[in-house]
């Protein structure tokens, strides 16, 4: 093993971070200074641009512009405020009720979006005002915003699921897909479990107790939104179309709704693709540089070198995957999501896999994992985007956020003991 290519590529990566060189950049010039180790310098750059070009090579990757697409659009269409109605009906005259209704449209928001960041300012965005108008506390009502938009990352369709499926090689979109429902949910159950102590500490003002009759007619308002994940998802399992075609359906479906419910214009189109393509660009720039760089740590065999280390720690299942969700902790405070999930799947996947973890599972721990980093400083894109909502600094949000930090990881922990709340849905439909 060639220590030498590892303290290059990892001293070069930290050193363009910590200099503020953005992580896209990060990710290929370190990997372009690895190989310098063993090739010249022009061949060096060929490989990594032609790497770059092959990684984005891929009918899957398509899903990601067209869901993220999706995202705006319902970010823009009114959908949110529909689902915000029907969850205020839902908690009824529950105390801290407007605590519940954030974290149950953010999982259903997060999950029809796709996108955690969308979660965040819109859910953040309509809520907040209400919030504060009832007397909440302020970092209280902003840490619960932030840590349940996470959940849309793991309750399908979710584009980091996509990258995940890409990096493993192949493990089936639909089985990740189905697979998210349960510890999604059950991560929501967590977090509301959570701001239910900090209710009763608070002595939080009760809702507004909700008629059947109204509960019926603002479910039937949300309904068309929410037959949107039944479209996507039922078609994906059902083998009608592939994720790529879903992402393309789920585009036409809610720009149509979103036209009918008279919230979005022809005229807000052009805005609304422009901050898709900017958004794409910088994801599909991530997994380009990703790739680049897990081909140059394949080719030094430095995955291999890290299973061997890891094993020879450990044969126990439940020790290797402690070790593994410790360093992908540490990995999500300093590094986004998806060079994250690209980088560290071909490393400790066949780790896991040899010791018999389901791939399926593994990438639901994994993804949950990196949930948790985009709530922490100093790397957290949504961390810093919910404190802006809510118009607060980070330095008086991280206290009251502490408390969901650890139930987040007290939720990791069961998912990754506990098989079977993310295998069973897959096992039933034949995944």
């Amino acid at each position: 093993m060639e220590y030498i290519s590892i303290i290059i590529l990892i001293l070069s990566f930290i050193t363009l971070m910590g200099i503020g060189v953005p992580v896209a950049w990060s990710l290929g010039i370190s990997s372009f200074l690895t190989l310098l180790v063993s090739v010249a310098a022009i061949p060096s750059a060929t490989t990594i641009a032609q790497r770059m070009g092959t990684g984005l090579d891929s009918f899957a990757l398509l899903a990601i512009p067209f869901f993220v697409l999706a995202g705006e659009i319902m970010n823009r269409g009114g959908i949110a405020n529909r689902l915000i109605e029907m969850a205020k009906a839902m908690t009824g005259k529950l105390p801290g009720g407007l605590l519940y209704v954030n974290v149950i449209a953010a999982m259903l928001f997060g999950a029809i979006a796709g996108s955690a960041a969308a979660a965040v300012s819109a859910i953040g965005g309509i809520l907040g005002k209400r919030m504060d108008q009832e007397g909440y506390p302020k970092g209280l009502g902003a840490a619960v915003n932030i840590t349940s938009s996470t959940t849309g990352l793991i309750i399908p369709p979710s584009n980091i699921l996509i990258v995940y499926s890409l990096a493993s090689g192949g493990v089936s979109i639909a089985a990740l897909f189905v697979a998210g429902y349960l510890p999604g949910i059950f991560i929501g159950l967590v977090l509301m479990l959570t701001a239910a102590i900090f209710i009763k500490k608070h002595k939080l003002p009760q809702g507004e107790l909700s008629s059947f009759r109204e509960l019926f007619q603002k479910s039937v308002r949300a309904f068309p939104a929410l037959l949107l994940l039944f479209i996507v998802i039922g078609g994906i399992v059902g083998g009608v179309f592939t994720a790529t075609e879903a992402s393309a359906i789920a585009v036409i479906y809610t720009l149509g709704l979103s036209l009918i419910y008279k919230e979005l214009k022809l005229k807000d189109l052009p805005a609304i693709l422009l901050k898709s393509s900017e958004t794409t660009a910088v994801v599909l720039l991530l997994v380009a540089t990703s790739m680049s760089m897990s081909w140059v740590m394949s080719s030094e065999d430095i995955p291999q070198s890290i299973s061997n280390v890891l094993l020879s720690l450990s044969d126990n299942i439940f020790v290797i995957l402690i070790i593994i969700n410790l360093l992908l902790l540490f990995v999500g405070i300093f590094m986004d999501m998806t060079p994250a999930v690209l980088i560290f799947t071909p490393i400790f996947l066949p780790v896991v896999t040899s010791l018999g973890v389901d791939p399926v599972h593994f990438g639901i721990i994994m993804i949950l994992n990196l949930c948790i980093g985009l709530c922490t400083p100093p790397v957290g894109s949504v961390l810093f985007l919910g404190v802006q909502v809510a118009q607060m600094s980070i330095q008086k949000a991280i206290k009251p956020l502490v408390p969901f930090f650890i139930a987040m990881i007290l939720g990791l922990i069961v998912v990754t003991l506990w098989p079977g709340l993310t295998l069973w849905l897959p096992r039933l439909f034949g995944l």
